[in-house]
């Protein structure tokens, strides 16, 4: 049974940074590595949004994170990384990873910029 497993958010001031791990258990390499796996928020009263995905190792950003956020994946280790830098208080939310090919959502990881 695969799962995703979130970790790494947190406070942070703004123009710090956080790194996000997503490690997806129990998902074979060829999944993992042909799968779309992305970093989604939510910011209260707000709808969920992509962040970033990778597939292949081929990553893709949203406009408002492009040259801030910087997605990554270990396949070795089955682990997706979201580097975020220079941090802006909209950036606040619960953030979650996704896989789009066993349509999994982990469980969420809360990320709070203060101004």
């Amino acid at each position: 049974q695969v799962q995703l497993v979130e970790s790494g958010g947190g406070l942070a001031q703004a123009g710090g940074s956080l790194r996000l791990s997503c490690k997806a258990s129990g998902m074979i390499l060829s999944v993992f590595w042909g799968d779309t796996l992305g970093w989604y928020r939510q910011a209260p009263g707000n709808e969920r949004e992509l962040v970033a995905t990778i597939t292949g190792g081929a990553p893709n950003y949203q406009d408002s994170v492009k040259g801030r956020f910087i997605i990554s994946s270990d396949n070795n280790k089955r682990t997706v990384y979201l580097q975020m830098n220079s941090l802006k208080p909209e950036d606040t939310g619960v953030y979650y990873c996704h896989s789009t090919a066993r349509r999994l959502w982990g469980q969420g990881t809360q990320v709070t910029v203060s101004s």
